[in-house]
């Protein structure tokens, strides 16, 4: 089963080692349709929320994520383990493909920073290191 990760859990990141211990492979790097935002939600450690945003909404933007496959055993498990506001949902790729991936409940943004501009999470840690 394959899932996009923005966050943490990319290459390299705190969490990705949950993906790994189960076995995950990295499929590809890519970016997601126009069509999202992208936040920096109030936890610890900080983790970025993705969210679709409206029809019409110009500040949306594509954002980066890597796609990692999962046998489904190790899918449920690792998801399982996703706390709220974060959750699995459907995420439209650029190339027109959808895939089970990282999704924010919208209520967690609020007065949260927009960093879609930034075009995702790592060019955000990046820029906050600078």
């Amino acid at each position: 089963m394959r899932i996009a990760v923005v966050g943490a859990h990319l290459t390299g990141g705190l969490l990705n080692h949950q993906l790994t211990t189960r076995g995950g492979t990295l499929v590809r790097r890519t970016r997601t349709a126009p069509t999202y935002r992208l936040y920096v939600l109030a936890t610890e450690p900080p983790k970025p929320g993705l969210v679709r945003a409206v029809a019409g909404d110009e500040g949306a933007g594509a954002i980066e994520v890597e796609v990692w496959e999962l046998e489904p055993e190790a899918f449920a498990s690792f998801v399982d383990e996703i706390p709220s506001p974060l959750g699995i949902g459907r995420i439209l790729l650029d190339d027109g493909a959808d895939v089970a991936g990282f999704l924010c409940e919208p209520h967690a943004t609020v007065g949260a920073p927009d960093i879609t501009a930034l075009g995702g999470w790592l060019a955000y840690l990046a820029a906050r290191e600078r």
